[in-house]
């Protein structure tokens, strides 16, 4: 599966993106997929996920409430609508595809698939 992220961009405190992940070459729609973040010298984190069938959606708790994971199975798509956005959602946003169907809290260590990143820039 490759994976392709876009969307990125510099936005104020406040303010909204949208993310997409367009995916070719695989078994897009028996997987479930996830977004991460990663700032420099730190650990990529997880930020949430979404189930084969967009039936079940995971967030962490720091975005609860501001972002919002979809998917578009029939484009091989996959959206991450972010608002509200804070300074410390500054980071470079990668789409993951997982082996499974389903998502649990150990999924993100199963991720075999991930798309290139994209830079989210929140200014105070």
């Amino acid at each position: 599966v490759q994976l392709q992220a876009s969307g990125g961009g510099l936005v104020q405190a406040g303010g909204s993106l949208r993310l997409s992940c367009a995916a070719s070459g695989g078994t897009f729609s028996r997987r479930a997929m996830a977004w991460f973040r990663q700032v420099p010298g730190k650990e990529r984190d997880f930020v949430t996920a979404i189930t084969r069938n967009g039936g079940f959606a995971d967030y962490a708790d720091s975005v609860k409430g501001r972002f919002t994971i979809s998917r578009d199975n029939a484009k091989n798509m996959v959206y991450l609508q972010m608002n509200s956005l804070e300074p410390e959602d500054t980071a470079v946003y990668y789409c993951a595809a997982a082996p499974t169907t389903f998502w649990t809290a150990n999924s993100a260590t199963s991720i075999d698939y991930w798309g290139q990143g994209t830079q989210v820039t929140v200014s105070s």
